[in-house]
């Protein structure tokens, strides 16, 4: 049944598209590096804020932060699934990739978990708390973990 899902992703028309236009391949591979790349860098800085490794002058910032992580996940996961797509069969069987996922969703929980368990808190009054300081240090080795993973995907 899986198969049959996959071969269907695998022949879609945009699908098809990233593996016959001769740039949009190398693009979206660009663009999903950018997505990561401004994903890490923002949640680093918010999670460096908590773990109060980065003082008090960038508590305004950290809204913004979270916006640009926000975006950069956005475009992370829009390029990752189109690149995925092309070959989705092989990568459903990629050790690296699966362990990547699971750490993406166990990432994305992290993050909610901190906002729901103080629901409308500023951020800036989770920092130097037991659970800012957990989250963050949770945060700061999923994110890197899934950037190490990512990398491992070609290469098994």
């Amino acid at each position: 049944m899986l198969t049959v899902l996959f071969d269907h992703i695998e022949a879609l028309g945009l699908v098809r598209s990233v593996v016959t236009v001769p740039w949009l391949y190398p693009a979206l591979s660009a663009l999903h590096i950018v997505g990561i790349g401004t994903l890490f860098g923002s949640i680093a800085a918010v999670d460096l804020r908590l773990l109060r490794f980065l003082g008090s002058q960038f508590d305004p910032a950290l809204p913004i932060l979270v916006k640009m992580a926000v975006f950069g996940f956005a475009l992370a996961v829009t390029t990752g699934l189109l690149l995925a797509s092309v070959r989705i069969s092989d990568y459903a069987q990629n050790n690296a990739f699966l362990t990547k996922m699971t750490i993406l969703a166990v990432a994305g929980f992290n993050a909610w978990l901190l906002r729901r368990l103080r629901p409308g808190a500023d951020l800036a009054a989770l920092v130097g708390t037991l659970r800012g300081r957990l989250s963050a240090t949770a945060s700061l080795f999923l994110w890197l973990g899934a950037v190490f993973a990512g990398r491992w995907i070609a290469f098994i």
